[in-house]
């Protein structure tokens, strides 16, 4: 195949005109470009594509089979048509080309949606091209129905075409459609308007738009784009503390008798039955004795405190190493196979800071930070202190401690364990992670990071920009139907090609007042929206019981789990206790039944009446995974105290499935399993103690 194009690679550099001579090249010099700071524009220029990260230089991200707006601006001189494509250069360097359309001609703005088939390092860049066809299309069509140069638009457009058949590559069928049309053009017997219309048939455009003739190619740069496994944008996460799991104190000695890996392993079928893919467990490390803390966080731990499992290491050894009241390295591996058994992946909490007793603290007091009285510098967040945990300084011995930090992973990588979360990324260089992650990804490219960074925005985008598949977010400070509209409305366009957000109503650090106050409903709204605002949410067990008591004055559950052991008697009907875990199966059942919850960049939010609402619809999101002919509509009253009404608005075209402004449809509620025929303005009340939960999860059909 071979393309007709006036425009070199490089452009030559002008050399001067001799004496007397009436002017010199046209062209532009590469050498005075480069003193003004400039790269060579192209015959035709392409600008503004999106989405690239930092100019390209960081890859922009998605997952197998996700679909991403790709635009630019595109144009050219003069009133010749133009046009743009989009060419995708997969991990074996095989180029795919996909066509863009125009949105805004006055504008140049030219979008197409892409996807990517399989996993690996792959590139994007736009191409535009003037376009011979188009040209002639619109100038023959003008000046043959006004009477002007009819047979020379005729001939013209006959060999635009055989240009089309000897320059491009095509199937037989599609060059007997070409010929036909010249043959038809040039038929001098028959009218100028039937000529015109074999010209521009239906079937020569299907033709030419599929293997266009294009000229003067023009590309862009090539960026960087990083197709990742599913899990790295969609998954339910469960969080336990294995030392809890199977804990059982003893009233006659006063007690706790630990949990342990087969123990934990006993939960496994509950969580798996719920509907989630991955249960992380908090760090599983040897726990230092100095500065112990004691129940809610206080300095003075009784003999037999269990210790924050955040304060890693004794004499047990360091983050190479298990807990050994939890279990050796068969018990741990046992654990990961029965979790992969039941469908679940193990996550791991990836905590890099130690405990006075931490190996490294006597073998490399270099990796801390060593203050004027000679102390090693303990952990603070003002107010909070945490003095049973010394931070690493990754700035005194960096190259040590990368090459120790990267050791400790692939431990926990040769035993199973492909997702972490990461405890405070942000109190750790930018630099160390981006070269960790990439690092890793050489040799285990389906290695996942969450980052657990509740912190500025900047710090938050720059560790997804230089890896972290997923981050927390401030989904547990956004309340609001406003707040959270304009928080997911960012998440899913503004940095949705490089940041995935992971939702979380509740942590073992974090209690909102929201939760605090809102008992059963509260939990009930929260969940359902993490759930289904975004692709990836998590639960912090115990959830399911509605654990609501913070420690006064903190924004943290009473009695924190951190801090000791939780027998949460599983399995055992408690007077007054609440029990939500059908309600989280019925979350992740319909989670996994509907396709367009599974992806990030496909909501769209309507209005309510009521400042109390939120309402939102997902639809389509992904290829050749049905998403395109589902849609779930999701009506919540965000106010846990009372029921409410309201009467919705309801964009009816951007619920996909071919509806229109006057149209009804089928909504049936997944929540309920009621079924109604709604309009775009139906009305709604949902609350606690009305008979039905607070919130709507609508499965829309045509009625």
């Amino acid at each position: 195949m071979t393309e007709h194009s006036t425009t070199p690679s490089v452009l030559p550099d002008v050399q001067p005109a001799p004496a007397g001579a009436a002017g010199t090249s046209d062209a532009v010099s590469t050498s005075v470009l480069t003193v003004f700071g400039q790269q060579p524009i192209g015959r035709i220029p392409v600008l503004d594509v999106q989405p690239i990260v930092d100019a390209g230089a960081r890859p922009t991200r998605a997952v197998v089979n996700e679909l991403f707006n790709v635009s630019a601006t595109v144009f050219r001189e003069g009133h010749d048509a133009v046009n743009a494509t989009v060419v995708l250069v997969d991990p074996d360097d095989a180029e795919h080309q996909v066509a863009m359309r125009q949105d805004n001609p006055g504008l140049g703005h030219w979008t197409t949606t892409v996807f990517a088939d399989r996993e690996g390092m792959w590139s994007f860049r736009v191409e535009g091209w003037s376009d011979p066809y188009g040209t002639w299309r619109h100038d023959g069509t003008v000046k043959i129905e006004a009477g002007v140069d009819v047979e020379l638009m005729l001939e013209e457009g006959a060999r635009v075409l055989e240009r089309a058949i000897d320059e491009v590559d095509r199937p037989p069928r599609h060059v007997a459609i070409l010929t036909d049309a010249i043959t038809r053009l040039r038929a001098s017997a028959h009218p100028a308007w039937e000529r015109l219309a074999a010209g521009i048939s239906d079937e020569v455009q299907e033709v030419l738009a599929a293997a266009p003739l294009r000229e003067y190619v023009s590309a862009s740069p090539s960026y960087p784009l990083w197709i990742e496994r599913q899990r790295a944008l969609t998954g339910a996460w469960y969080e336990i503390f294995p030392r809890s799991e199977g804990a059982i104190f003893n009233w006659e000695t006063g007690l706790w008798q630990t949990g342990t890996f087969a123990s934990a392993a006993e939960r496994l079928p509950a969580i798996a039955g719920m509907g989630f893919d991955i249960v992380y467990l908090t760090p599983v490390h040897p726990i230092g004795s100095t500065n112990r803390k004691g129940r809610n966080n206080t300095l003075n731990a009784g003999d037999h405190d269990p210790g924050s499992p955040y304060a890693i290491g004794s004499a047990d050894g360091g983050h190479d190493a298990l807990h050994p009241q939890l279990g050796g390295w068969d018990d741990f591996d046992t654990f990961v196979a029965r979790a992969q058994a039941q469908g679940l992946e193990v996550a791991l909490d990836l905590a890099l800071q130690a405990s006075p007793d931490h190996p490294w603290v006597t073998e490399h007091p270099e990796f801390f930070t060593t203050r004027a009285d000679g102390s090693i510098a303990y952990a603070e967040n003002p107010p909070k202190k945490y003095q049973d945990i010394y931070p690493v300084n990754f700035d005194n011995t960096p190259a040590a401690i990368y090459a120790k930090v990267r050791e400790v992973v692939q431990v926990w990588i040769d035993h199973g364990v492909k997702i972490f979360r990461v405890d405070n990324p942000h109190t750790k260089p930018v630099e160390f992670w981006q070269w960790l992650i990439a690092d890793v990804a050489v040799d285990h490219p389906e290695v996942i990071w969450l980052a657990e960074a509740f912190t500025k925005p900047m710090m938050m985008r720059a560790l997804a920009k230089v890896g972290f598949q997923q981050s927390y977010t401030y989904y547990a400070w956004r309340n609001t139907a406003a707040e959270l509209r304009e928080y997911v409305e960012e998440l899913s366009t503004q940095t949705a090609h490089y940041m995935r957000p992971n939702f979380w109503p509740t942590t073992h650090d974090i209690l909102t007042p929201y939760m605090q106050t809102g008992g059963t409903a509260a939990h009930l709204i929260r969940s359902a929206l993490a759930a289904t605002l975004v692709p990836s949410y998590g639960i912090y067990t115990g959830y399911e019981h509605v654990e609501w008591r913070n420690r006064p004055g903190a924004e943290e559950h009473l009695d924190n789990e951190k801090y000791e052991f939780k027998d949460r008697r599983w399995g055992q009907h408690v007077p007054g206790r609440e029990d939500l875990s059908g309600w989280l199966t019925m979350l992740n059942r319909a989670r996994r039944d509907h396709p367009s919850l599974q992806w990030l960049r496909n909501i769209t939010f309507h209005e309510a009446e009521n400042d109390n609402f939120l309402v939102f619809s997902k639809h389509g999101g992904g290829a050749h995974d049905g998403s395109d002919r589902d849609t779930v509509l999701v009506v919540a009253n965000l106010d846990p105290h009372h029921v409410r009404g309201t009467r919705l608005h309801l964009h009816l075209p951007a619920l996909g499935l071919g509806l229109d402004w006057d149209h009804r449809f089928r909504a049936r509620d997944l929540v309920t399993g009621n079924s109604w025929v709604w309009d775009r303005a139906p009305y709604v009340r949902l609350g606690p103690g009305y008979g039905q939960e607070p919130v709507h999860i609508i499965h829309v059909t045509r009625d």
